[in-house]
This record gives structure tokens, sequence and C-alpha cells, in this order.
């Protein structure tokens, strides 16, 4: 067992290495949008929620944001509703809304705060309708009501990040009329980041990143630029899936976030693999050409 420990010069050396990164990201605002396999998975959730601490203890200006698919579909069949889905979205009428408001802003969003607590950080949480964070409007009527993002008032992230807490938000929103709207946490953590200027978005996945080949994992694409990423769209390399999620990445790099990846969130410690090594751990989009 001992052979398999860090020593005490390479445990040293690690941190040296990771030096250039912690310079690079501290003060700068990085979105992690958590869900997928990562969030069910016990042992995982933990990890996470480490990276995230660990981040924000070096000085990077974590904001969280989260979905809950599973809860909520648990949610709905113990009240004796079957979820049904149209083009991956949730099918959301006034009584599945009300199921996603509980299962998001109150179980899923306040067990992170709290787990994040336990780990040793501060966070507080959020809901899109808190201050009048996530501006929407209807969708798509097939869709009840899911949310299109329409504004994105970042001050209440921005007071929160100020005063040194980690911010956690659940993504719903609401129209003027108080219409509340459930919305996918991808397309959220876009015009969030995008709102905050953000430096990096992490989309965390259940899959490795962007492949040439779907059935190949070693086909992972690591770096991409705008222009690149648009190409893979014409030939087929972007389909399916991992359309959306593309998708969502561009909206944030034209909206000013500089970079955005797309990663598997089921690695053990990704997020740092990822913002603090040379190698990643996924798809890596770079705004510009």
């Amino acid at each position: 067992m001992s052979e398999l420990l860090f020593s005490n010069a390479q445990r040293a050396e690690v941190l040296t290495q990771a030096l250039p990164y912690i310079k690079r990201y501290v003060g700068r605002i990085v979105v992690i949008k958590y869900g997928g396999n990562a969030m069910v998975n016990e042992q995982l959730k933990q990890q996470v929620m480490e990276d995230i601490v660990l981040l924000w203890l070096i000085g990077v200006r974590v904001v969280l944001v989260h979905g809950g698919g599973p809860e909520i579909s648990s949610r709905m069949q113990r009240l004796g509703k079957q979820p049904e889905f149209v083009d991956g979205l949730r099918v959301t009428d006034r009584e599945t809304v009300d199921i996603v408001q509980m299962a998001l802003a109150g179980k899923v969003n306040q067990s992170l705060v709290n787990l994040l607590g336990m780990k040793g950080g501060r966070a507080v949480g959020l809901s899109g309708i808190d201050g009048r964070m996530i501006a929407a409007k209807m969708k798509d009527e097939r869709l009840g009501f899911v949310g299109q993002v329409t504004h994105v008032d970042i001050q209440p992230i921005m007071d929160l990040l100020g005063n040194g807490y980690i911010p956690v938000v659940s993504t719903i929103g609401a129209d003027a009329d108080g219409n509340v709207y459930n919305i996918n946490g991808d397309t959220a953590a876009a015009y969030i980041a995008g709102a905050l200027q953000a430096e990096r978005m992490i989309l965390m996945t259940d899959v490795c990143g962007i492949l040439r080949d779907v059935n190949d994992p070693k086909s992972l694409i690591s770096e991409l630029t705008v222009d690149e990423t648009r190409a893979l769209y014409d030939n087929g390399v972007i389909s399916g899936g991992m359309i959306p999620k593309a998708d969502c990445c561009l909206t944030a790099i034209a909206q000013g976030v500089r970079n955005a990846v797309i990663m598997d969130g089921r690695v053990p410690h990704a997020i740092l693999m990822e913002l603090l090594t040379d190698e990643g751990a996924g798809t890596w989009i770079r705004g510009g050409n």
C-alpha cells in the first residue's frame, strides 16, 4: 500500500505544476453545470463538492448551476404522474412545475449547499426566481411551462461572490405575470455564464466530450475553435444528444464566456483535472475562431 501513496516530494511537485493554472483562475469566475450521474452517485457527488471547495479556497469564484431530473421524476411518480419528454425536454404542466420548484429550489439545492458546507465551503442557495434573477417565457406550447431565458440579472450572484460565498443556482425562472418555468440546466448555465462574462463554463455530462466516432471513446476531440465546432454539425460528428450541449457552449461563448468545456462528470475529480492540468478532461471550445 505504501508504494501507491504519494511521497511528500511528489505532493509538492503536483502543487508546483498546478501553480500556473491556479494563478490563471484566481479571482476569475467559473460556472459549473452539475447534473447527470455525477449528481446521483454519492461518491462522485462528494468528490465534486470537494473539487468546488478546493477551487473556492484558492480564490476561484465558482458558481454552481444544477439540475435535478432524477429527483423530479421520482417525485412525479410518487404522485402518480408519468414523466413525459419531447426533444429531450420535460413536458411541464402546472402541477409538474410545482413539483419542479419543490425539487430543484428545495431538496436538491439545499442538499448541495449543506454538502458544500460540510466540506468546508460557504455556500448560499438561489433559485432563478430569487431577485427576479432569471426572466423567462414559454419556449413551446407543446412543453407547457418549460422556459426560454429572456434575461439574467446577475446582481444576486455577484452579491454572494463579493461576500465570499459559493452561489448554488437552481434552474427555474419566472415571467412578469408570475408564471414559473422549468428551464433546461445546460441552457440556464450558458445564459448565466454569459451574463457573468465567465472565464470558463464547464458542462458536466455523462459522456467524455465530443467524439469523432461516437462508438470510440479514444476519438475524443480535446480542443476546438467556434468555427471548427460549427463544422462538426455539418459533417454529422455533432449529432443527437450532443447537439444541445454544443449549442449551449456556443451560446455562452457568443455572450462573452472565454471558453467552454463539455466533460465527463463520472470521472473522479474531473473538474480539477480540467482546470489545473495540461491534459484537461473533456472537449474545450475556445472563444474566437
